[in-house]
């Protein structure tokens, strides 16, 4: 079955939880409003849990290693069931499965930072040249890349000037 993957409001998720404890199936419910099951039992057991707090929208978690390492470990030795351990730390089961998956590996990281690697936002220093030969190397790829740069331009002018003839040339009809 094809299900719709979409932020659910906190109204809906109460609606239907108090649907399913006035005695309407979880299954029917999930099918009439093109639910994952899964999603819903989740929805349940943090009403269950918590109530109407455990359906409001949950902000990130920023995750120690040592939480990332439990929680792998209550999988992995204990074998708690994902949706427990979930529910537990206050993430999905696909980022408790990334988890494991690193734990299992052996790179889960301690950090806690996600993205690309930092850079030095500021200029690079440039080393000055300290003998004669390091000097003439450096003045000789700059005279490569500025032959390199008048040759683009050469070739940019000519080819627009070729255009320019192209399109200002018309036979004479006499």
């Amino acid at each position: 079955a094809f299900f719709m993957y979409r932020h659910h409001s906190f109204e809906e998720k109460l609606n239907i939880v108090t649907k399913i404890q006035h005695g309407i199936p979880l299954g029917r419910l999930a099918c009439e409003y093109n639910l994952d099951r899964k999603m819903v039992r989740e929805w349940l057991r943090k009403y269950e849990l918590y109530g109407e707090s455990g359906l409001q929208k949950q902000g990130n978690v920023k995750a120690t290693y040592e939480i990332k390492r439990e929680a792998a470990l209550l999988f992995l030795d204990k074998g708690l069931p994902l949706s427990d351990i979930a529910l537990r730390y206050g993430v999905s089961r696909a980022q408790l499965r990334k988890w494991i998956k690193l734990y299992s590996n052996g790179v889960l990281s301690q950090s806690v930072y996600r993205g690309r690697p930092l850079k030095d936002m500021g200029r690079s220093k440039k080393k000055e040249p300290v003998s004669e030969l390091d000097k003439l190397q450096a003045e000789n790829a700059r005279l490569k890349a500025e032959l390199a740069l008048l040759k683009k331009v050469r070739a940019l002018v000519e080819e627009r000037e070729a255009r320019e003839r192209m399109s200002g040339w018309k036979p004479s009809k006499d």
